[in-house]
């Protein structure tokens, strides 16, 4: 079995006051500590868990600047195998489907049967970069996975989807495909200190747009179809109205208040 396990470095912003920058595209980083996307960490598990099950090969990709590097050697330290990070200026300013092209180009020189990634990420939170990328490889998709049962390897899984309410959907998947991992899956295990000794010494591979035949205009901002123009604070406004009255009649008072704020 060789998987892909597509990971990132993010800012927790759990427990820290959150400040727009002076760019005003950006919150202000210089106080906030980076690790893993959560939903990456438990990505990373699930496929050195079917890797010690069944063997084979987990390739790790970031895209990213050095700082990434951080996050790459973790999950070198739990059992990955091989590391690519993808770095160009070119890459700056991409929405997910950008982001979803630049890490296609990397998958598709690589032979695998999974492709790993979070199902979303702690930042954004778009949840679209999975679906993206299995549509730009032209491979099927499960995203919020949170059961991978593998039944032919290299060929068929079962995974079971979160939905709603805690239902699960549980369906087959032929490989290669890729699968966006919800947290809960696994219990995410920490790196031993033999493994993080070895991770340092392991190469990381840095690819350029150019080294994955990418044109700059199909990717980074260049290439979104969502641009950034600027983080605002909420305005605060005055408190909320209650209508109180018949259904037809609040139905009408909240219909004209539409109208007078220009909504519809």
């Amino acid at each position: 079995m060789n998987m892909v396990v597509c990971v990132k470095r993010v800012p927790d912003t759990s427990e820290s006051e959150v400040h727009i920058d002076a760019s005003g595209k950006d919150i202000d980083k210089s106080r906030l500590s980076f690790g893993i996307n959560e939903c990456d960490n438990y990505a990373v598990e699930e496929a050195i868990q079917i890797k010690e099950r069944l063997e084979g090969n987990v390739t790790v990709i970031s895209l990213g600047g050095k700082d990434s590097d951080e996050v790459i050697r973790m999950a070198l330290a739990k059992g990955g195998d091989d590391a690519i990070r993808l770095e160009d200026d070119a890459f700056a300013g991409g929405d997910a489907l950008a982001v979803a092209k630049a890490l296609a180009g990397a998958v598709k020189g690589l032979e695998y049967d999974i492709v790993f990634t979070g199902a979303l990420t702690d930042d954004d939170g778009y949840a679209a970069v999975p679906v993206a990328l299995a549509e730009l490889l032209g491979v099927p998709h499960a995203t919020y996975v949170k059961k991978v049962e593998i039944l032919e390897p290299g060929k068929k899984a079962k995974v079971g989807r979160e939905l709603e309410g805690g239902l699960m959907e549980f369906l087959e998947i032929d490989m290669p495909c890729v699968l966006g991992i919800q947290t809960g899956i696994n219990e995410p295990r920490y790196a031993s200190f033999k493994g993080i000794k070895q991770a340092a010494k392991k190469e990381i591979a840095v690819k350029s747009a150019a080294d994955l035949g990418l044109d700059a205009a199909d990717i980074g901002e260049a290439g979104s179809w969502a641009v950034l123009e600027q983080f605002t604070p909420p305005v605060v406004g005055e408190m909320a109205e209650i209508l109180e009255g018949e259904p037809d009649e609040t139905a009408a008072k909240l219909a004209g208040i539409l109208k007078e704020k220009g909504l519809v």
